[in-house]
């Protein structure tokens, strides 16, 4: 689950089947009740007829809590982090970050900080896109040091600069869960 919709899908096939929660954040649901094997297939097949998969391997999990609170920093925040990244995340999900950063290498076959700067220049995109801010506003919010750091980057990532991406006419940009 990477975004509020995929939230309320989960809520919704929770309630159809009957069961209690608690919660429903990106990425977990906390369920109060035990789940029958059957309403666990059933809530399975649900999920994947929307396009999500229910875990239950502890590693693919904690992965999942990562691109989360990636996910939640870039795209539904807009508060600068007070500490480094590798901090922040150590700080949210209680694990070291040499852990974090390993395990997540290992399953995604990216850095974290890839990662993080991909969906950074997704929102960067986004916000070009929309068309509401200038270059030097954006890179104010996406908390870039300057205008020629942000240009930097997203020419790294993608090839383009911003003005050049700003003048396509066909924006490639993807969705949360392809990034």
């Amino acid at each position: 689950m990477v975004c509020i919709r995929c939230q309320m899908v989960v809520k919704s096939e929770l309630e159809k089947l009957g069961l209690k929660y608690i919660d429903v954040k990106i990425g977990e649901a906390d369920i109060i009740e035990n789940i029958l094997p059957d309403q666990l297939a059933k809530l399975d097949l649900a999920l994947r007829k929307s396009g999500l998969l229910l875990m239950d391997n502890k590693k693919s999990i904690l992965v999942e809590k990562i691109k989360s609170a990636i996910i939640e920093l870039v795209h539904y925040t807009d508060e600068q982090i007070k500490v480094n990244l590798s901090d922040y995340l150590k700080e949210k999900l209680n694990y070291d970050y040499t852990y974090l950063a390993n395990l997540f290498s290992e399953v995604k076959g990216i850095t974290i900080e890839k990662f993080y700067l991909t969906h950074k220049i997704e929102k960067v995109k986004e916000l070009i896109v929309y068309d509401e801010l200038n270059l030097t506003e954006i890179a104010d919010k996406m908390h870039y040091s300057s205008v020629a750091h942000l240009s930097n980057q997203f020419k790294k990532f993608t090839g383009l600069t911003p003005s050049h991406f700003k003048k396509l006419k066909n924006k490639r940009r993807g969705t949360l869960e392809e990034v």
